[in-house]
């Protein structure tokens, strides 16, 4: 049903995407030759079914603009996968968290934030369908599809639309749409072999890809094979990143023996830290801090943090038509995936007591006081720090089987199903239970205010380990994650009945779905087995739909268009129903072959994510939160006071599930046009806008604060609801504890439909090509996006605040890629640039980060017709952008890598 488009990375007017679609010796032609010769090759040309619309058809670029990367694209813009390539779009203007990035809930899996408007809500589809979820949530809330499950060897494009399209798709459909199509018609067999790594060390590379395609006067079968593999990039192989004391940061404890009441250091034995000095590669010494003296390292974290994973692949894919009678055929879709991911942060350390139920201190029957006693242990004890990687075990497949042919002379149709799981085991090392008692000793039970008891031996502290004392107290936990997504579609289209400007074509479809997860925790877990030991309950659950839907292409006259879609979803999840009615309506006005004006509108919608609704409760870190109480008890209540009064520190949160949870709405506009005055010339423009209300956000953990504060002091009255339910959600020490009395623990949350957001902006793009027999042939292409505003309204009543050009949008506000493709002869060179906008400093709300730019370089021979070999650089000019203030990177915004490079060679053969 996915036929290929005309694929030029800016929009065409009609005259060029007929020029792309005609056969080859047509494709010369001036525009307006090849427009009008298109009408009488109507009836023998293969139908285009565009991204954003069920309706085959020649012309096509529609009422919105669709961006195409073309699997050329991928290695001669120097991406190393799909993932940096989409990542790359300018469309996608927001933050995420991905592989490389650190310590997250999906270090193996990449996302997309189309229009800065979060990963769940750009629908991503493989030959126009669902895929499976990633089994784990992106920051353990919300469900997302991974980028980097698809392999490059078997894409014959992506299709990126951006705005809201659930009249044609149903859910998720709110920022946009990436659709992957996969190849479908190859001839002979292609091998690629590829090698490289990175000029500083680390990021070693390899990849083999192999396709073969099969044609018979019946079958037509494209098969595709890809294995790949690269080792991770430390920070010790990176400066500044190797030491953590070059911006002026104290160094981090390694051996730590603190004063739990004073928060005061107890001095190391005399040479102790001296005598250790060789681990963490010799860099232990003895620190002077404000609050007295320990054993510390400035590469105790750079010794084991990667800052690209490291990553082992294997993925094999089949797509076959066969025709059982003239116009009627059968089609299957095979994609078959395995990958292994390894990564670290931080490596092993070791606090007292710190298990669940305990208070992170004890009391030491030696001293009398109560002690914090810390350890971090080195990779030189552990026999390497790849002992202390965390590993996943990832395997996924999409399996498709149709039908698909002829109803007449003029309608279409194609029912298929298709299957996609994803199933992800991880491995991470644990602390076990006794680690307490390999450093502290026998537990002496606990003293009048329930503190645990030691009398531990300082020796035992400050002493290096051997590699099997440490394993006898550290183990695996073992995690199964998996996810699931079913689907039926009937689909029918063809011409309906005559109209002035020609006929008017339409879409029918009707959808059946399931999908569904589970996480399954280690079962040894609450069983006193882990040094962690939080009992965590298998969580998951599933919803079904049906959906109809259809759309209407009508050409009022010659050179205006008018389109329309309407689909009715309906949801069942939780023992409760949902249902949404979405619409679109498209105009496409032609006055010349040369322009094309275009608007649409649509509404969206968004299911809640399985994960809100079925996930027992979701941990997290708000990194600060001023406690207004504590505040207010020292006369400093709203100020910002609160904050150098240690009032403002990081606290826990735990994030509950909600049933009751309603549909995201969402509305979109843009007007746009496409000027085509030559065939080496086309710009265009296009103006969007978006919306979404009844937002699913977690409950303003600011807001609880404020309501909790003003309760305990009366000011609220305490026995209200209000109150009732902010002072359940708020978690402190006991007013006598011994430490850190009154402090907050933890703060309750859970999502409800409660935010809106709006934003606006505009793309433009252009391309220009030259030719020339002594100069060859020179592509030019460009594309800049902007985000013009950015309004969040996280409550009802709250201020709606436009964060562009503030520290509170997490995004890029404007984004440009530019490419320059000379060929000449054999030889073909790209050089490829992408700015990206400032955005907030990592470590300063009150600074900048950026503007950047980034170049990738290809350059490849054509040894013969058969044989091509290339040379590829990503990041030419070796940039690793940091904070200069503290050594803090944004890995998501510019990857702390330097240059790579790679040699490429592709033979063909059996053609």
């Amino acid at each position: 049903m996915y036929h290929l488009l005309p694929s030029r990375p800016a929009p065409l007017a009609l005259a060029l995407l007929l020029a792309h679609a005609l056969p080859q010796h047509a494709a010369h032609a001036q525009a307006s030759e090849a427009a009008t010769a298109a009408q009488a090759k109507t009836a023998t040309l293969a139908p285009v079914l565009v991204t954003g619309s069920r309706i085959s058809r020649l012309q096509a670029e529609g009422p919105s603009a669709v961006t195409i990367l073309k699997s050329a694209d991928l290695d001669r813009l120097g991406y190393r996968n799909v993932a940096e390539a989409l990542a790359a779009l300018t469309e996608n203007s927001g933050f995420t968290q991905g592989e490389d990035y650190g310590n997250t809930w999906q270090p193996a899996a990449n996302a997309i934030s189309l229009r800065g408007l979060g990963p769940n809500r750009t629908l991503f589809l493989l030959n126009g369908r669902r895929i499976a979820d990633y089994p784990t949530a992106y920051g353990g809330q919300v469900n997302f599809v991974d980028t980097s499950s698809i392999p490059s060897a078997m894409v014959e494009r992506i299709d990126v639309l951006s705005g809201g399209a659930s009249a044609i798709y149903g859910s998720d459909a709110i920022a946009g749409v990436v659709n992957v199509i996969l190849k479908k018609n190859v001839q002979g067999h292609s091998l690629n072999l590829r090698a490289g790594g990175s000029q500083l060390g680390g990021g070693e590379n390899a990849r083999l890809q192999f396709v073969s395609g099969l044609n018979t006067q019946r079958l037509n079968a494209v098969f595709g094979l890809e294995l790949s593999g690269r080792e991770p990039i430390w920070d010790h192989q990176r400066k500044p990143f190797d030491d953590s004391t070059a911006f002026g940061a104290d160094p981090t404890p390694v051996f730590g023996r603190r004063n739990a009441s004073t928060q005061k250091w107890i001095a190391p034995p005399a040479e102790a830290c001296q005598d250790l000095g060789g681990l963490f590669q010799g860099s232990v010494s003895a620190f002077t801090s404000k609050n007295g003296v320990y054993c510390g390292s400035g590469r105790a974290r750079s010794s084991f943090w990667t800052n690209q994973t490291g990553k082992r692949s294997a993925n094999a894919s089949a797509v076959l038509s066969l025709d059982l009678s003239e116009g009627h055929s059968l089609v299957a879709e095979a994609l078959l995936g395995q990958t292994q991911t390894f990564q670290n942060t931080r490596g092993p350390n070791w606090t007292s007591e710190s298990r669940v139920g305990q208070k992170g201190y004890f009391r030491n029957a030696n001293s009398g006081a109560l002690e914090t006693w810390s350890r971090r242990i080195s990779p030189e004890e552990i026999g390497g720090a790849e002992r202390y990687n965390r590993n996943w075990y990832d395997r996924s497949y999409n399996l498709a089987l149709g039908a698909r042919g002829e109803i007449g002379p003029n309608w279409n149709y194609e029912a298929a199903v298709n299957s996609s799981r994803y199933v992800s085991n991880t491995a991470t090392p644990t602390f076990l239970a006794q680690a307490d008692s390999f450093f502290l000793g026998e537990r002496l039970g606990v003293d009048g205010k329930g503190v645990a008891q030691y009398a531990p031996d300082t020796q035992r502290l400050y002493r290096a380990l051997t590699a099997d004392e440490f394993n006898s107290f550290v183990g695996s936990s073992k995690r199964h994650n998996s996810s699931y997504s079913h689907n039926l579609t009937v689909q029918l289209n063809g011409e309906l009945l005559p109209l002035p400007g020609g006929s008017l074509k339409s879409a029918f479809v009707a959808e059946l779905g399931r999908q569904g997860y589970l996480n399954q925790a280690d079962p040894r877990l609450g069983q006193n087995y882990f040094y962690s030991d939080t009992p965590t309950p298998d969580v998951g659950g599933d919803r079904k739909r049906a959906a109809l839907g259809a759309e209407l292409s009508a050409p009022l006259t010659r050179w205006l268009t008018s389109t329309a879609a309407a689909r009715y979803d309906h949801y069942k999840f939780s023992q409760r129903s949902d249902s949404n009615t979405s619409v679109k309506l498209g105009l496409e006005a032609r006055p010349s072959a040369s322009l094309l004006l275009r608007g649409q509108y649509a509404t969206s919608f968004r299911a809640p994510d399985l994960n809100y609704i079925y996930s027992e409760v979701s941990k997290g870190y708000y990194p600060a939160s001023t406690d207004y109480y504590r505040c207010a008890q020292q006369g400093l209540e709203f100020d910002s006071k609160c904050e150098f009064a240690d009032l403002a520190p990081g606290f826990n949160y735990a994030s509950y599930a909600s049933k009751n949870l309603k549909a995201e709405k969402g509305k979109s506009w843009n007007l746009g046009l496409v000027w085509a005055p030559s065939r080496e010339l086309d710009l265009s423009l296009d103006f969007w806008k978006l919306a979404i209300s009844d937002q699913i956000d977690d409950l303003s953990a600011d807001q609880i604060l404020r309501n909790e504060s003003a309760c305990r002091q009366g000011k609220k009255d305490i026995g209200s609801p209000l109150c009732v339910d902010a002072l359940q959600r708020v978690k402190r020490n006991a007013p006598d504890a011994a430490v850190r009395p009154n402090a907050v623990t933890e703060i309750i949350t859970n999502p409800v439909n409660i935010a809106d957001t709006r934003t606006h902006g505009f793309d433009l793009s252009g391309s220009y090509n030259y030719r020339s027999e002594r100069w060859g042939q020179l592509g030019l292409r460009a594309k800049f996006s902007r985000v013009l505003s950015y309004v969040y309204q996280a409550n009802p009543g709250d201020p709606s605040i436009n964060q562009i050009g503030s520290h509170d949008y997490e995004g890029w506000s404007n984004r440009l890629n530019a490419s320059v493709n000379w060929k000449l002869g054999a030889w073909s060179h790209t050089l490829a640039a992408q700015r990206n906008g400032r955005v907030s400093s990592p470590s300063n709300d009150s600074d900048w980060f950026g503007p950047f730019w980034h170049f990738n370089l290809s350059t490849g021979v054509e040894l013969s017709r058969a044989t091509r070999i290339g040379l590829s650089i990503n990041n030419l000019l070796g940039d690793i952008r940091y904070d200069r203030n503290t050594g803090a990177r944004k890995t998501s915004y510019y990857l702390p890598y330097g240059r790579q490079a790679w040699l490429e060679l592709t033979h063909r053969f059996g053609d």
